[in-house]
């Protein structure tokens, strides 16, 4: 779907920029003088519209593919839009100050930094966040107390063996996706490394409820791929006051490893404020 409309974006611009090359010689939108001077013809508008809708759309699929991939500094696009839309009205409104290509050309150095930015923060083959920025907010979670959840994919390595690296990092991908879709209104979801995986919550569930996305999850997870039944071991623990970061994780495996003991397949849940 998205290379869809990927094409469908290129196939309309390639038309209206055909339009506009095939309709400088009768003045439509610009008219070119013996001088090579630009003039603006009796139907601008078009290419103003043309401009705003090209605007609307980088701006739109910027803001769903940051939220998709979890990026929160996608409040910075705002200003970039706010920037170019000003720079355009006023270029149309002064047709002799000429700052549209200067603005454009900042405008794109700026949304390449931000882009860069964003694909710096993700894992390559699910697209989670790596666990650069995993470590980064779960530094900020110490600081104000929530619960970390840590998954571990059950036996990947004999995955790897039996089926082939191909089959495992499908595993790994569709493992990735149906966890996003499980907790993506919940919290934020990444990839420590290898097999491993964990969700920061951001809302506060009760017991209840996070037993059900759990149990939920693992019944799904179970036939992602055909050939392949899937399973993993899930530690979730919940603290309220600071703590380093150390000792979270440290208290983060010791639950995920429980699990493990208790048989895999399975979720221990632990809150270290009834200790």
């Amino acid at each position: 779907a998205p290379r869809r409309k990927l094409r469908f974006a290129v196939g309309c611009e390639i038309a209206y920029l055909l339009f506009l090359a095939f309709s400088i010689p009768f003045g439509t939108v610009f008219s070119v003088s013996a001088d090579n001077v630009y003039a603006r013809g009796k139907h601008f508008h078009i290419y103003i519209a043309v401009y705003f809708a090209a605007i609307f759309y980088l701006s739109l699929s910027t803001i769903l593919t940051a939220r998709a991939f979890q990026n929160r500094s996608r409040a910075l696009i705002y200003p970039l839009i706010v920037f170019l839309t000003a720079e355009t009205i006023v270029q149309v409104a002064m047709p002799d100050l000429r700052v549209t290509w200067l603005c454009v050309t900042l405008l794109a150095v700026l949304y390449y930094i931000y882009c860069t930015e964003m694909w710096n923060q993700l894992d390559a083959l699910t697209g989670l966040l790596n666990q650069s920025s995993y470590l980064h907010r779960t530094a900020e979670m110490t600081r104000r107390g929530g619960m970390l959840v840590v998954f571990d994919v059950d036996h990947f390595k004999h995955i790897n063996d039996k089926y082939g690296h191909s089959v495992g990092d499908e595993v790994l991908k569709q493992f990735a996706e149906h966890l996003q879709n499980t907790f993506r209104f919940c919290g934020s979801v990444g990839r420590i490394g290898g097999d491993e995986f964990a969700v920061m919550l951001d809302i506060d569930l009760s017991q209840d409820q996070l037993e059900h996305l759990l149990t939920q999850f693992l019944r799904d997870i179970s036939g992602i791929l055909e050939q392949v039944t899937v399973s993993c071991s899930i530690g979730a623990y919940r603290f309220v006051f600071p703590q380093e970061i150390k000792h979270l994780l440290t208290e983060t495996d010791r639950v995920l490893y429980q699990a493990k003991e208790n048989g895999r397949a399975c979720f221990v849940m632990e809150d270290s404020t009834e200790k």
